[in-house]
């Protein structure tokens, strides 16, 4: 009869110990954005546009065996010319926003800085993401390793509206609010 109740008490403890046996080298996965199987990505298919005919067979191009298809979507174009710039600028530095990208980039372009902040945003999830129930349940803990960076929306709104400001974005006052 008293085997029976340490059973469960062993077994919870060899369960933890295999569970902190993990390995700690790995990135971690906070948003689990990605896919991690060898599976296909089905957000990652992009159905082709209709078959059209065209009115001259003679003037389509040769065919590039690997190349781009008529029907061959690109998403990039797409979003620009949805959100009314010109689709066939869609690499580089628009000449409409060169002063935009001279004004922000005046006091020099860091290089690598994608690759700097990386590492440094790694290194500060490590740090912030040491629970062991987190990892063995594996629970997403992005929002509570971010907390003391992030901004309280509701406070800030509050706050700028107590200033006179206009926030026309923003929900109206409620009842009772910026008196």
């Amino acid at each position: 009869m008293q085997a029976t109740r340490r059973f469960p008490a062993i077994a919870l403890a060899m369960v933890m110990a295999l569970a902190a046996c993990g390995n700690r080298d790995t990135v971690p996965s906070l948003m689990n954005v990605r896919s991690t199987t060898g599976g296909p990505d089905e957000f990652g298919i992009i159905p082709p546009k209709p078959l059209e005919m065209p009115e001259d067979l003679a003037a389509l191009p040769d065919p590039t065996p690997g190349g781009a298809n008529r029907t061959d979507r690109n998403p990039n174009a797409e979003a620009v010319a949805a959100l009314g710039g010109n689709p066939s600028v869609t690499q580089g530095v628009n000449s409409a926003h060169a002063g935009l990208y001279a004004y922000a980039a005046r006091y020099g372009v860091t290089q690598g800085i994608r690759e700097t902040l990386a590492a440094e945003d790694l290194e500060y999830r490590r740090e912030n993401d040491g629970r062991l129930l987190e990892r063995l349940f594996n629970v997403n803990v992005y929002y509570r390793a971010y907390q003391p960076q992030s901004l309280d929306q509701h406070a800030e709104l509050w706050r700028w509206r107590q200033a006179g400001v206009r926030t026309p974005s923003a929900p109206p006052p409620q009842d009772g609010e910026g008196e």
